[in-house]
């Protein structure tokens, strides 16, 4: 007791203290209010005697002036009030009028914070406010900030001084400080009482600990008590079940600290942390780095491909294995015995395993099952998909050749593999049956169709089978997850979970999951290096524009998704019902070269050309024209410089999985401006709904929000622009591939978890 009472006492002499030095601001604040109050009340007043004050003074009556002023002084608060017709005249006033207050000295009382005096009955306030002849007094809008009630006159004919009692406020102030200190002591003596009933419980478990360690008790330790320590046979159970809370309280909290800030280093806690730091293996068709021969020297490429710009950050940070094919024409000669290099060039942090197909099983493989089959099957494009079995055959070596580099490549019985794309949907399976303890993480970045779409494919449960020996089996939009889990339910014998969207197939369990990609964040710097003024400047000196063009800016692959035809017909839309836009407007259309061995592509590109030459010569005024198109490769530092020089980017893909190149234009635009014109058909619609999203089929629509885009002000862009980025930045790859990891972890430790119990049970 003893104790809580030398904690009590200063707490309540603590809290007296700031009840004590509080007052003088609850004094400061609680003037300013009644002063503020009556400047508006002594506005108010002049409003009302306005007229009779005009009558009496046009008459000549000066005696009733004064009679007038003390029948309204008579007011409780409204001491006196008087008039003065110049600062020479006398003034006219009621019988309390102070001394002070004369003609010749208003102008001390129109001076910011001169308006308080010191009266025989307390402090006054003076109001000077002007007497107008054609209007009313009116009450400036910003009372708070002016020092007096001002009025706007037209015609002046003197001021009225209106002199109001503060005395009450010091009868308020008192009466606010009663009741603050009587808070505060409440306070105070609720504080204590806890305080003491805390203390008091705290004795008297110190107390029994003593009174137990003297008596012997815990000297000697005892066997743990845990579920079930009475059954011997529940023992196991019992051990397994504490590690599991164990284990998953290790889970939450990694995952938390985790999500806190998502980059490389992030990534690498995860896999050491998590996943014991295991390498990871990415399989891909497609190689981060191309060896090209160019005469004498041999050149390092990047291809233009988003699955590149999301996987090359991820593995930079994680280092570990790629495994894709070698089609450069310098691949085979930069390689060492096992087919290896290290990248990137100029600071190798992982390697590329490169595996070679011959020209048939790249035909077969590549350009016939996957591109002439799969690739229109999953997209709504209006392309109709072939299917060949002898492309398929070549499919399934291929798919197997990969699997054999995989399992080369391993360096443990369980490796973390991550498999890209529609190229190896038998792939998972495969390796699955190889390795069965290995994580395989398989993501499909293109859309999946619904199960009418896929029923067309001959070797449909097949291609299921092989994508369900996957641990994990990711997609960009929950929507996509949807279509796969119901064409597995509608072809398989599985058994679908439609609340935790798992399906358990062959005996074993595959998770179905949202991840949307993204980019790196922040961008290299040295994409960012140029300011954008100097882009600006120096895209249009390159293409022969004039330095105030609006520039509007695509990039693609040469691909019938994307929807640049009806790209260019909005842009002809446009200048059909904006023709000011003519000769002012031009978009360029970078569009990378893609399976030109394909019929369909070939016709394509033929249609793109086509189109583009007949919208520029039908609007060709002498002037830039409408349309460049620039059908070739270019590095990811010359598209970013286009992206920093454009006024507005165009993505209209008619179906996309997530497609990056909107959030690399985000990402382009460290100076908040610039539109992005975003096609509903992409899964970055869903997560960048401060673009301007258009149906790219409807043309009217799309010319609309053109001219919006065109003529959006600064302002509106910087915020559309900054909520844009903001979303980019926290949701980036790091994010997208640690969320997999994450959940692979989980998934590993509950694969252990589950077994241990049943073989206890047996």
């Amino acid at each position: 007791m003893r104790l809580s009472l030398r904690f009590v006492l200063p707490l309540l002499l603590v809290l007296a203290a700031i009840a004590y030095a509080l007052a003088p601001l609850v004094d400061r604040l609680t003037l300013r209010w009644f002063v503020r109050d009556i400047e508006i009340r002594a506005a108010l007043i002049a409003n009302t005697i306005h007229e009779p004050l005009l009558e009496q003074l046009a008459a000549g009556k000066k005696a009733k002036t004064s009679e007038f002023f003390n029948r309204i002084s008579q007011d409780e608060r409204l001491y006196a009030i008087g008039y003065c017709a110049t600062p020479q005249s006398p003034i006219l006033a009621s019988r309390t009028l102070p001394a002070e207050v004369s003609c010749g000295k208003l102008l001390r009382w129109k001076a910011p914070g001169e308006q308080l005096l010191s009266g025989a009955k307390g402090l006054l306030h003076v109001a000077v406010v002007p007497v107008n002849t054609d209007t009313a007094p009116q009450a400036t809008a910003d009372t708070t900030a002016a020092a007096t009630t001002t009025l706007t006159p037209t015609a002046e004919a003197g001021q009225l001084v209106l002199v109001h009692d503060m005395s009450f406020i010091t009868r308020r102030s008192e009466e606010t400080k009663r009741y603050l200190f009587y808070v505060f002591m409440a306070l105070a003596a609720a504080v204590s009482l806890i305080t003491v009933v805390v203390a008091q419980l705290s004795w008297r478990g110190w107390m029994a600990g003593m009174q137990a360690l003297l008596r012997g008790e815990g000297l000697v330790r005892r066997p743990e008590v845990s579920p079930g320590s009475n059954l011997p046979g529940f023992k196991p159970i019992a051990r397994d079940l504490q590690r599991l809370i164990k284990e998953l309280e290790s889970e939450n909290r990694a995952r938390d600290e985790s999500q806190l800030t998502w980059s490389p280093d992030t990534l690498r806690t995860i896999l050491h942390g998590e996943l014991r730091g295991e390498d990871v293996i990415v399989v891909s068709n497609r190689e981060p780095y191309i060896h090209q021969r160019k005469g004498d020297k041999v050149e390092v490429q990047r291809p233009a491909s988003g699955l590149v710009t999301a996987l090359e950050p991820i593995m930079r940070a994680c280092s570990g294995t790629w495994i894709a094919h070698g089609s450069g024409s310098a691949d085979q000669e930069v390689v060492d015995k096992q087919d290896r290099i290290a990248v990137p060039p100029d600071n190798p942090a992982y390697q590329i395993r490169r595996v070679w197909l011959t020209p048939e099983e790249e035909a077969g493989y590549y350009y016939g099952f996957a591109n002439e089959g799969l690739w229109p099957l999953c997209h709504i494009a209006h392309v109709r998909p072939i299917f060949r079995s002898g492309d398929w055959a070549q499919y399934v070596a291929v798919n197997r050749k990969f699997a054999q580099a995989v399992i080369k490549e391993s360096k443990t019985r369980n490796p973390i593999v991550l498999v890209q794309d529609y190229h190896f949907a038998l792939l998972p399976k495969m390796i699955r049956d190889e390795l069965p303890e290995a994580t395989i993480i398989s993501f499909w970045h293109i859309p999946w169709p619904n199960p009418e779409s896929f029923a067309i494919c001959p070797w449909r449960e097949e291609i299921l089978a092989g994508m369900l020996g996957s641990s994990i089996m990711g997609f960009h939009t929950q929507f996509h997850c949807n279509n796969f889990v119901d064409t597995v339910d509608r072809f398989l014998e599985a058994r679908v979970d439609r609340e935790s969207f798992d399906v358990s197939f062959g005996s074993k369990m595959t998770a179905v999951r949202r991840y949307p990609i993204s980019i790196e964040w922040p961008p290299e710097p040295a994409l960012l290096q140029k300011s954008v003024p100097e882009c600006r400047s120096d895209i249009r000196s390159r293409n022969d524009l004039p330095q105030e063009h609006k520039l509007g800016i695509g990039v693609d692959r040469l691909d019938y998704t994307k929807g640049i035809l009806e790209r260019f017909r909005s842009i002809e839309r446009l200048l059909e019902l904006n023709p000011a836009w003519i000769g002012r407007f031009t978009f360029v259309q970078i569009a990378a070269p893609t399976r030109s061995s394909i019929d369909e592509y070939q016709h394509h590109e033929a249609q793109v050309r086509a189109l583009a030459a007949r919208i520029n010569a039908r609007f060709d005024r002498r002037g830039p024209p409408p349309i460049l198109l620039k059908v070739e490769q270019h590095a990811t530092p010359q598209v970013y410089e286009y992206f920093r020089a454009a006024d507005l980017c165009f993505v209209s893909s008619l179906h996309d999985g997530m497609n990056l190149v909107a959030k690399e234009f985000v990402a382009a635009r460290d100076d908040e401006r610039g539109v992005l014109i975003l096609s509903e058909f992409t899964g970055a619609a869903r997560e960048l709904p401060e673009s301007l999203v258009v149906n790219p089929y409807d043309s009217d629509q799309c010319a609309a929000a053109l001219h919006l885009a065109l003529s959006m002000p600064d302002l509106e862009q910087r915020d559309r622009m900054r909520l844009m980025r903001g979303l980019v930045a926290e949701f980036n790859v790091f994010r997208w591939a640690g969320r997999m990891l994450l959940d692979a972890a989980t998934k590993r430790r509950r694969s252990r978890l589950v077994v241990k119990p049943e073989r206890a049970i047996r």
